[in-house]
């Protein structure tokens, strides 16, 4: 039986396959790229105690598998003027998620949507400047979407990431 298997995690794809098992290098390369995606092939290579040929050969492998998506600088939203975050729930007609999530999509200061199981469709997170312009992004946006019945908003206080994620 395999790992994902005895843990009960499916690592199936959007595609119907299964994706590529990660062994332990493939997961401390990740781990050490979250942790600073600038780090050189050859400072990863060090780091993990194998050839600079087989750290590049891996992250393009993760790359190519669409294991990693890409490589970013994680923003401070407070630092960066975005003081006003909420998550927004959003209840939609059936059938209209992507019409409703192609519109979305688009609206300034929207940073994550997930489609839901549950009492509410969608959830959303969104930063603003200040409370005007959540307000303006909730009732002139996001209500205004034809699909959108209606929206509920969570103001968020504090945040923080979890310590326990496998790629923190």
């Amino acid at each position: 039986m395999s790992q994902e298997a005895a843990d009960g995690v499916s690592r199936a794809s959007g595609t119907g396959r299964s994706a590529r098992h990660l062994d332990e290098v493939d997961r401390r390369i990740l781990d050490e790229l979250v942790r600073d995606g600038r780090t050189s092939v050859r400072t990863l290579a060090e780091r993990i105690h194998i050839s600079r040929t087989n750290a590049y050969a891996r992250v393009e492998r993760l790359l190519r598998d669409g294991v990693i998506t890409g490589f970013r600088a994680q923003v401070a939203p407070e630092a960066a003027g975005l003081g006003t975050s909420a998550y927004m729930a959003l209840t939609i007609e059936q059938n209209t998620w992507r019409e409703v999530s192609a519109e979305l999509a688009q609206v300034r200061y929207v940073e994550h949507v997930a489609l839901l199981s549950g009492e509410h469709d969608v959830l959303a997170l969104v930063r603003t400047p200040d409370n005007a312009t959540l307000r303006y992004v909730v009732l002139d946006r996001v209500q205004r979407i034809a699909g959108v019945l209606s929206t509920r908003s969570w103001l968020v206080f504090e945040e923080f990431d979890g310590t326990q994620s496998p790629w923190q």
